[in-house]
């Protein structure tokens, strides 16, 4: 059976309430694919943001050897194109590799994955199911909506792990936080307790990202909860800082909460710049709903970063 009518059929009415907070199913004509690279030392790329969260996609092939070492020029704001990160994405695989701005890799990225969808879809004819790879596994994606440029899908990102499944404690020099380490495919240390401001996550998440306790280091987040089916977080990510929001992050925290019991089994994220709906299937996984959009494209020449 496609894995994507399989996982369809699979979600049952336990996703009514999670669906409320999806807009209709939507479509657009498959577009013709996007050139890959236009001539030897210039690129195709491709902006997207989703929630703020902004990415850079390049359509693979692509000599990645050159390009990840000039990341941290061409992700800076002011002087280069400005982004949280690259994806470079396969559209023969449907495959999706994520660099942080600093040119480390990443396992996963909720964001990401959701603005690969929409790359596939406008720039690639891609359907309304379909899946993405990432390291280690398939993610189902469903097309919720299209209109224009912005595309609102479901995505399963899988299951969550707990080690240790328990509070832990962490010595910085603003004092002692109180943890709980997750992973939904790439890690994060949730915090609870403290300050859920900017000022806090400025402050704390570099501490923590590089603490010894993470010898790969760790995405952070400040979390707190409103009430049973909404929290709101802060976010420093692993390689990149501060971020508008991160759809591995709201997934990492809807997990813990769900977890905890804390929270319903769908539960809505709210973030500097947007909301997520999560919500946790009877077996596991973990299903975010949002927007990603494309803002523009643009030709490089890497010449430029040299």
């Amino acid at each position: 059976m496609d894995q994507a009518l399989r996982w369809e059929r699979e979600r049952g009415p336990h996703l009514l309430h999670f669906r409320t907070l999806v807009a209709g199913l939507g479509s657009l004509p498959p577009r013709a694919p996007a050139a890959i690279m236009c001539s030897v030392g210039k690129l195709d790329l491709t902006k997207y943001q989703a929630l703020g969260n902004d990415y850079l996609v390049l359509d693979l092939p692509a000599d990645l050897d050159r390009v990840v070492p000039l990341l941290p020029l061409l992700c800076d704001r002011h002087r280069g194109l400005g982004a949280d990160g690259l994806l470079a994405f396969d559209p023969a695989e449907r495959s999706v590799r994520i660099f942080n701005p600093d040119g480390s890799e990443a396992e996963k990225s909720g964001n990401g994955l959701r603005i690969a969808a929409c790359h596939a879809v406008l720039e690639h004819g891609a359907g309304k199911g379909f899946e993405l790879r990432t390291v280690g596994r398939a993610n189902p994606v469903r097309i919720a909506e299209v209109s224009g440029s912005r595309v609102v899908t479901e995505l399963d990102i899988g299951p969550p792990t707990f080690d240790p499944d328990r509070w832990v404690f962490i010595d910085t020099p603003p004092g002692r936080v109180r943890c709980r380490l997750v992973s939904v495919g790439n890690p994060h240390c949730v915090v609870f307790g403290e300050p859920v401001t900017r000022e806090r996550c400025l402050e704390l998440g570099p501490l923590l990202e590089s603490d010894p306790m993470f010898p790969n280091r760790t995405n952070v987040q400040l979390a707190e909860v409103v009430d049973r089916s909404r929290a709101r977080i802060e976010i420093w990510e692993r390689g990149a800082g501060r971020t508008q929001a991160s759809g591995t992050s709201a997934s990492a925290v809807a997990a813990v909460l769900i977890h905890l019991e804390l929270t319903d089994c769908t539960v809505r994220i709210d973030m500097p710049g947007g909301s997520l709906a999560i919500h946790q299937k009877p077996t596991g996984e973990l299903v975010q709903a949002g927007p990603a959009q494309r803002v523009y494209r643009a030709e490089v020449d890497l010449a430029d970063f040299s």
